[in-house]
């Protein structure tokens, strides 16, 4: 007999419908509510299960107004399972609003183990070490997208992108980090997964045709990091407003370097 909780966090499959734990469709049955990111979407994985329960709908658009009606529920004694349209909630998904105020009025809240793209994907490609850093969707704009690749020049940086940027996102890497090695993976679980591991100029030559499906990506850390740490500290000092030539001059200087080869990598 497992523990009665108030509120469930619950993991959907990402891909493959079976991809379903035995305890998910229980949690799902016993509930009163399942708030969801989109009913309809949620309501494809119901009816596969034949499973009745109540859905409500509750995303980043009203998250916040749904908060006192899941609590005034929760004090009449219902229980409810939060679920996003994929995946698990709370990794890139709504649900975080809604979690603080429950931990503040003391219910009692468990998440159940299940599908998740990150974990998924980086289960099947090699790494030298554990550690990593997800940051959810990759930036949109340039500047936060070049600040991103500097800073993490030197970890597995990982991170979900859709395939109309996908492209343009591997050829500012391209830009910032050299033909460094990147690994890609799209349609986890589902009939055409791909996972592909290669120098970032071949992954953009393997798709320069189109791409499709949801991808999770992975930079892997530079192997000529001195030779990174320049061009990192070329971009620093471009986006302070140095030009090339003040650059050269700047960084030939301090750490005894060549002026010519380093007014190279400015351009």
């Amino acid at each position: 007999m497992q523990r009665d909780f108030q509120f469930y966090i619950v993991p959907t499959p990402i891909g493959n419908m079976s991809d379903i734990s035995y305890r998910t469709v229980e949690v799902l049955k016993d509930v009163d509510i399942i708030a969801c990111e989109d009913t309809r979407t949620t309501q494809n994985i119901l009816n596969h299960y034949n499973i009745s329960t109540k859905t409500i709908s509750y995303h980043k658009y009203n998250e916040q107004s749904r908060v006192e009606f899941f609590l005034d529920l929760i004090k009449e004694g219902k229980k409810i399972a939060l679920v996003s349209d994929a995946g698990t909630p709370m990794i890139c998904d709504p649900g975080s609003v809604l979690l603080k105020s429950l931990r503040e009025n003391n219910v009692s809240v468990t998440s159940l183990p299940g599908a998740c793209a990150v974990t998924t994907f980086l289960s099947q490609v090699p790494r030298e070490d554990e550690t990593f850093i997800f940051v959810g969707f990759f930036p949109k704009t340039s500047q936060k997208a070049e600040d991103l690749l500097s800073k993490y020049f030197d970890t597995n940086l990982v991170f979900y992108e859709s395939p109309n940027r996908i492209l343009d996102t591997l050829d500012l890497i391209k830009k910032i980090r050299g033909n460094v090695c990147v690994a890609l993976g799209r349609e986890l679980t589902k009939l055409f997964e791909e996972i592909i591991v290669d120098d970032v100029e071949n992954v953009i030559e393997h798709y320069k045709t189109g791409i499709k499906g949801e991808i999770v990506c992975m930079v892997y850390p530079n192997n000529k990091s001195d030779d990174f740490d320049i061009k990192s500290k070329i971009l620093n000092l471009k986006q302070k407003g140095f030009k090339s030539k003040e650059i050269s001059t700047i960084l030939s200087t301090l750490y005894n370097l060549n002026k010519n080869d380093v007014y190279k990598l400015t351009m």
